[in-house]
């Protein structure tokens, strides 16, 4: 059974799907700046890394802003932030997991806020991926350049700060309930909606006002009527006795 002609009863029965394929398909993709953000991100991670190895390796730290920022040029074999050495390969894994997973994703990447999120996190994770397959000692086992040190802080490199910049801002989105589609939760859009309504003053209790009937010919007429009962009804006085 049919209920329009080339449409079929499943599809005239499901229109939150229909909505929702609409909805989806009206947002463009945003394919293109997770590309943008990913490029610059590693381009900025090979290009520092390179100066870093020419100019600081085998040599004293450069300290600067009073010793508040130093640059020192290190090797790490774990993850970021020189977590975890010893299991280069894992991490390796890891991360060729993960560039697979976002450009998976990216199928479906509808929002811009999500484009530049994984975007940071494309290119950080790329950035330290190549140095784990390019550098020594042997390809898988290769150990990352890291060259940013803070005080009481693990040296770390531009590629660490991107992947850490894309998780804080994944979290954000995600307790916004922004999705990578380009929609958001039903339960978020109430609470953003209740949290932007502007809050009534409630009025102070009083005595309620009595609305004034205004003065008509009929009410006058009534009025002079009653009076005139009043002066009628009221006693006569008693006549005064003659001496």
């Amino acid at each position: 059974m049919q209920t329009t002609r080339g449409t079929s009863l499943s599809d005239s029965t499901n229109p939150e799907r229909e909505a929702g394929e609409t909805t989806g398909s009206s947002r463009p993709r945003r394919v293109g700046v997770l590309v943008a953000v990913a490029l610059a991100a590693l381009a900025a991670d090979i290009l520092s890394k390179t100066i870093v190895v020419a100019t600081l390796e085998d040599r004293e730290p450069v300290r600067l802003l009073g010793g508040l920022l130093t640059l020192r040029e290190t090797r790490n074999s774990g993850a970021a932030f020189s977590i975890g050495t010893g299991y280069t390969i894992v991490f390796t894994l890891i991360a060729c997991g993960v560039v697979v997973a976002i450009l998976r994703t990216a199928r479906n990447l509808r929002s811009v806020p999500w484009a530049v999120c994984l975007g940071l996190l494309l290119g950080g994770a790329i950035g330290n991926l190549l140095d784990r397959l390019l550098r020594a000692p042997a390809p898988l086992k290769g150990h990352v350049v890291d060259w940013i040190q803070l005080p009481h802080w693990p040296v770390f490199n531009l590629a660490d700060s991107a992947i850490v910049c894309g998780g804080v801002l994944a979290v954000l989105l995600a307790a916004r309930g922004l999705q990578v589609d380009g929609t958001r939760l039903a339960g978020k859009d109430e609470d953003a909606a209740e949290d932007a309504r502007p809050t009534e003053k409630p009025e102070p209790a009083g005595k309620p006002e009595t609305a004034e009937t205004p003065e008509t010919p009929e009410t006058l007429g009534t009025a002079d009527e009653a009076d005139e009962a009043d002066k009628a009804e009221a006693p006569e006085p008693a006549p005064e006795e003659k001496a």
